[in-house]
């Protein structure tokens, strides 16, 4: 199996590149090829848009790639995402998408367009503290489908995104149908204000109103508020279902970290 990685948001590091690589190499019919565009610089980006796009078209025209990777989070995906699905050479219909973050525009944008992605670990994780452990759980999932990675609580469509990402996209062409779905969201570095006001946008969202059920994963590196935010991520989420008559479903096991478990767009 050829597994590309592409960096459509930020650049990725050379040593996280190298450790992957290493993994890789330990695995009996397992290629990785890590384009040179990830380890380009244009201030935030990886390069600027229309490289990131040509390094992704590239690797999605590719017949002889069989997945592809996205490098790492950030920002900038966004910026591509609807002319990356513009226009799909046909090789794009038989791969595989698995990232996370940021690259939830993409993921957004490529299920919709029809393809399999997947929300999951990315190469830049390997860096996290435990991080070889989330790079195996990438590659077992890949190679074999294993499900020993996935979230365990999965038992039906879903969809999962980082909640800033969501509300960001909503509304726009990215927007997928999540009617009969579940829908389980985490964050990172965010204040709960933030969150809270994310929640009411996604809440409101008539399309979000069909989902099955809404789970929440872990919401990391809260930024401190002052004053207190006299109330904690789980409350902020089950206040917005409760006022919108969705139903909450408890926690799931994904975030920005090393133990981010992979729940497939089936």
């Amino acid at each position: 199996m050829k597994i590309a990685i592409v960096a459509p948001s930020c650049t990725l590091k050379p040593e996280a590149a190298e450790r992957v690589l290493a993994a890789a190499a330990l695995r009996d019919g397992c290629e990785i090829v890590v384009h040179p565009q990830c380890f380009l610089s244009d201030g935030h980006f990886a390069g600027p848009d229309s490289t990131r796009l040509s390094a992704l078209h590239e690797m999605m025209a590719d017949p002889t790639v069989d997945a592809i990777w996205f490098a790492r989070g950030g920002y900038g995906s966004n910026r591509i995402a609807l002319d990356a699905v513009a226009d799909l050479p046909p090789a794009a219909r038989g791969k595989t998408y698995l990232g996370y973050s940021d690259a939830g525009f993409l993921l957004a944008a490529f299920h919709k367009a029809g393809l399999t992605v997947a929300h999951g670990p990315m190469p830049q994780d390997v860096l996290r503290e435990g991080g070889a452990e989330a790079i195996e759980r990438a590659l077992d999932w890949l190679l074999q489908r294993s499900d020993s990675g996935l979230e365990p609580s999965l038992d039906g469509p879903a969809f999962a995104f980082n909640l800033t990402v969501l509300s960001n996209f909503l509304g726009t062409e990215l927007q997928p149908d999540f009617t009969g779905r579940e829908l389980i969201i985490e964050d990172v570095g965010e204040h709960l204000y933030r969150t809270d006001r994310s929640m009411f946008h996604i809440t409101n969202n008539a399309a979000v109103r069909k989902i099955r059920r809404l789970r929440l994963g872990r919401v990391s590196d809260v930024l401190e508020n002052e004053p207190d935010f006299a109330s904690d991520e789980e409350r902020v989420v089950i206040d917005w279902c409760e006022r919108a008559g969705i139903a909450y479903g408890g926690r799931a096991d994904i975030g920005h970290d090393s133990a981010n478990k992979i729940v497939p767009f089936s």
